[in-house]
């Protein structure tokens, strides 16, 4: 079900009832800040920018070490919180630290006092069914506490998904997963309809950015000049007309102030989504991004799981 929130993104109710901007903009790992390293001032600007541009949905995560910055940026923007969707992500890299801990630890380092949006952002930190059951157990209570108005998962695969949901007393409103024509997922995307979880994709425009020369390529350009759009738009209209968010991230203010101008003026047909689709499965199947954790064909996980 798609609403309105004035001038900006349209939004997309999740099976939890929260609205969700179709749109956000990602603080991800292009801009990482490791440990010890020196406050990035331009990761502020560019999420204030974001902001200013229209934006009203900014995805973060703890491992990018950049959430005091995604705050400061929210809050130099002067527009209102209850007006912005914050998205952040639990990251498991230290299995002493429990997600309830290090919730806690995004919340400070935000300057917030709640987050729309909480993710577990990836499955391989759990090695046993019964870890991820636990996980989900801590990020329910995170859930009933207030702190996080939705909950959900990131890069999770069915097998992972069909783990959790023989558990849960609340089922995830949304899983994050990179999205894109050379990466179509195999049935994922039906496992989230059947199963009334939504979907947001990161990694849209790899064929653009990291698999140029591609089989999609000229139909994306012939697209474009008959929608009066870049290909980017193109790229993105292809996810979020299948009814998912799209997560993406530009620092240029012209770029983005497009994104706002244009996506919503435009859909493609069913038969142009189709496609693009049948295009994209005539290349190899490409991964953008985690590469090392996912076996080479990308229907497990590139470690085993004890279930």
């Amino acid at each position: 079900m798609i609403g309105s929130i004035g001038a900006e993104f349209p939004t997309l109710k999740m099976p939890d009832g929260n609205d969700i901007p179709v749109v956000a903009y990602g603080l991800g790992s292009a801009r990482q800040r490791g440990p010890g390293k020196p406050r990035d001032e331009t990761l502020v600007r560019l999420t204030e920018m974001a902001l200013s541009c229209g934006y009203r949905h900014v995805d973060g995560a703890q491992i990018y070490g950049n959430e005091e910055e995604q705050g400061d940026g929210i809050r130099a923007s002067g527009v209102p919180r209850d007006k912005i969707f914050v998205t952040t992500k639990y990251s498991g890299a230290d299995p002493r630290t429990s997600i309830t801990t290090a919730f806690a630890g995004s919340l400070e380092r935000l300057g917030l006092d709640y987050v729309d949006l909480y993710l577990i952002h990836m499955p391989y930190w759990a090695s046993t069914k019964e870890e991820l059951q636990q996980q989900w157990a801590e990020m329910e209570a995170i859930k009933e506490s207030g702190r996080a108005k939705s909950i959900g998962v990131s890069n999770y695969l069915q097998e992972h998904l069909e783990v959790i949901l023989a558990a849960a007393k609340i089922k995830p409103a949304i899983n994050e997963i990179e999205y894109h024509p050379y990466l179509q997922q195999n049935g994922l995307l039906e496992f989230h309809r059947t199963n009334d979880i939504a979907v947001s994709c990161y990694g849209a425009l790899v064929p653009l950015t990291k698999a140029p020369g591609g089989p999609v390529d000229g139909l994306w350009s012939e697209l474009a000049r008959k929608y009066n759009v870049t290909e980017s738009e193109i790229g993105l209209r292809w996810v979020l007309d299948q009814g998912c968010v799209a997560v993406t991230t530009s620092s240029r203010k012209e770029r983005l102030e497009g994104f706002v101008r244009k996506l919503p003026t435009f859909k493609l047909t069913e038969d142009e989504i189709s496609d693009i689709a049948a295009l994209g499965r005539k290349r190899q199947r490409f991964r953008g991004y985690l590469r090392k954790y996912f076996d080479p064909v990308d229907q497990k996980l590139g470690h085993s799981i004890d279930y």
